[in-house]
């Protein structure tokens, strides 16, 4: 493998623009090559990317041999097949989060990646942030003392379109998996991805989708972790993490462009990003690192907890009764 990873763009949809639009911030990969349904999407975006394949079949662009990734950005329902078909051309895959639609699906990628010794990692980009690596040293050097409560929120709200992608429910809409995912994924990184219980309530809309709703998770020794998730209601898209000594504040954290430390009797501590790309050059990079090394899974979101936060997600899915057309029935 060349020391720049040749990256292979599954999708010509609005995240792949940006997560292909932040390439060139990173030291280690190149946009080489794209695939869509259509070959006329796929030159045209192979052209607004200055990329130089162009493919109109998914299948052509995963078997081009000089490709060393792929990133896969469809809508949801559909990562598991391409996901599998990028893993079958023993290609490293990054999928968009989330991973899959269930956790049966994804338990089938974590399997066949390996028994194939291939890479695989769930692009939850927000891990990868400068301000979000540096809660987690605090947090690692004890700054706040023991950790014992987390609270984030990640809503916002839409115009009404029932054929909106996010009110879909075919098309695997809702709060969950497009907002709630990000906190939910935020209070696994800090106090695990094995709650003893987990308590909620969501709003189903019109569509069918969950449109909004709210979460409890509680952890050993009474920790515990309140979440919010909404694509009809503006939250405030913040995170705080409560210690013994002190807190973290992460405002829209999401997008993290800051954190701070507040530790009792001390100054605050503020953490600056002056990153000039959106922050999908990190992930990217974290796989590069990860190829170049010979590793097959990140440190920094393993399958192990991706597997883990989406059998969180099934849990709270079936407390609300609610399924996708395209997955098998929950067990």
């Amino acid at each position: 493998m060349t020391e720049k990873i040749k990256w292979g763009i599954l999708s010509t949809g609005s995240i792949a623009n940006q997560f292909t639009e932040d390439l060139p911030f990173t030291s280690n990969g190149i946009a080489y090559a794209v695939g869509s349904r259509t070959i006329e999407s796929a030159k045209e975006f192979a052209k607004k990317h200055s990329i130089e394949r162009a493919y109109g079949s998914y299948d052509e662009l995963v078997n081009d041999p000089e490709i060393d990734a792929i990133y896969v950005g469809t809508p949801h329902p559909y990562h598991k097949e391409n996901v599998l078909t990028c893993l079958r051309a023993g290609k490293a895959v990054l999928c968009e989060k989330p991973f899959t639609i269930n956790a049966n699906e994804l338990e089938e990628l974590i399997t066949y990646a390996r028994e194939h010794k291939l890479f695989l990692m769930e692009a939850m980009w927000t891990r990868f942030l400068p301000p979000i690596q540096q809660v987690r040293e605090w947090i690692k050097n004890g700054d706040i003392g023991e950790v014992s409560m987390v609270t984030a929120n990640f809503g916002f709200h839409i115009n009404w379109d029932p054929q909106n992608r996010l009110l879909n429910l075919e098309l695997g809409g809702g709060a969950l998996l497009d907002t709630g995912i990000y906190p939910i994924s935020f209070a696994s990184m800090i106090l695990g991805s094995e709650p003893e219980s987990i308590h909620s309530t969501a709003r189903i809309g019109e569509t069918g989708v969950d449109e909004q709703f709210s979460v409890l998770l509680s952890y050993p020794s009474g920790k515990s972790a309140t979440l919010n998730g909404a694509v009809q209601l503006n939250l405030n898209n913040e995170a705080y993490i409560y210690g013994s000594k002190g807190y973290i504040h992460v405002p829209n954290f999401l997008f993290a462009r800051e954190s701070s430390l507040h530790v009792t009797g001390e100054d605050v501590v503020k953490f600056e990003d002056q990153r000039e790309c959106r922050g999908y050059a990190f992930e990217a990079e974290e796989v590069g690192r990860n190829l170049l090394s010979g590793k097959l899974e990140s440190d920094i979101i393993s399958l192990d907890e991706s597997l883990a936060i989406m059998k969180i997600l099934d849990s709270l899915r079936s407390q609300w009764g609610l399924s996708y057309p395209s997955e098998k029935q929950l067990t």
